[in-house]
């Protein structure tokens, strides 16, 4: 496969350093760089953007993302042995590629964020992408300090995330996401695009932050969300009995025959700010 960037090929660049993607790291590596290119691209322009990725690898999204103009790529990886492909990437780009090798759960994305637009693109390990996402969707301050995440999930975790009232996969997370953002799915990316491939398809999820949320406590949407999704096929008034119950679908005009995957968003806020 020839490349987009004058760089070598991916599959080269993984054979020389010895590459194996692990699976304990969550690690499954694109080396389609027209598929890379393509994820980059669902961001939107890159021009003059700083953007974080999570888990580059062998750095074929990073290679995609420098190649369309983003103004500087602050990359954490937790692998060792993916540092010196990475090296060779910020020296064909000089100055724009920063890679911090450590836990992305434990990195204080907000605080490394750079004056100027700010977007997250990345194929998350499947191990820790839907606590990544929830750690960028619930700080105190919002709007946050990311203009959009573009992000690869397995397939039903996208569908979790898009989902809204009466879908089987609503949940929770539907929940969190529908109140802070904007998500659609943008497409689904086959098993076989990566190495090794993983047992089910993927999908790249785009989210783009609600500047003004309906007003709610982070902490009392969390509470109401688990408990009325921990029995969802309950009624509301069994389900919320340890919040309160019939008390509290009452102050929120909610039927308490009702059960979790029948109410919207705005619902769920109703019931976390009868709290």
């Amino acid at each position: 496969m020839g490349t987009l960037d004058g760089l070598p090929p991916l599959r080269d660049v993984i054979n020389r350093h010895g590459l194996d993607a692990r699976k304990a790291l969550g690690q499954n590596f694109l080396l389609d760089l027209n598929l890379t290119q393509k994820i980059a691209r669902t961001a939107g322009s890159l021009e003059g953007v700083t953007v974080f990725e999570v888990g580059p690898g062998p750095g074929g999204l990073t290679r995609a993302i420098l190649s369309l103009g983003a103004k500087k790529v602050i990359a954490v990886e937790r692998d060792s042995r993916c540092l010196p492909a990475l090296a060779e990437i910020s020296d064909f780009y000089p100055g724009r590629l920063e890679v911090i090798e450590g836990d992305a759960l434990k990195t204080d994305f907000a605080a490394l964020a750079p004056e100027g637009p700010v977007k997250i693109i990345a194929n998350l390990p499947y191990n820790v992408g839907t606590q990544l996402l929830i750690n960028w969707l619930l700080p105190h301050q919002w709007p946050p300090f990311w203009e959009s995440l573009t992000l690869m999930f397995q397939k039903e975790v996208g569908q979790r995330i898009v989902a809204r009232e009466d879908d089987d996969h609503y949940g929770r997370l539907g929940v969190l996401c529908g109140w802070r953002t904007d998500a659609r799915m943008a497409f689904d990316v086959p098993p076989q695009a990566f190495t090794p491939p993983p047992k089910v398809t993927s999908s790249v999820v785009h989210l783009v932050p609600n500047q003004n949320p309906l007003p709610c406590d982070v902490k009392k949407l969390e509470k109401v969300t688990e408990a009325a999704f921990g029995q969802r096929r309950k009624m509301l008034r069994q389900s919320l009995k340890p919040l309160g119950g019939e008390v509290l679908l009452a102050r929120a005009e909610i039927d308490p025959t009702r059960r979790a995957e029948t109410l919207s968003v705005h619902e769920f806020v109703a019931l976390a700010n009868s709290l």
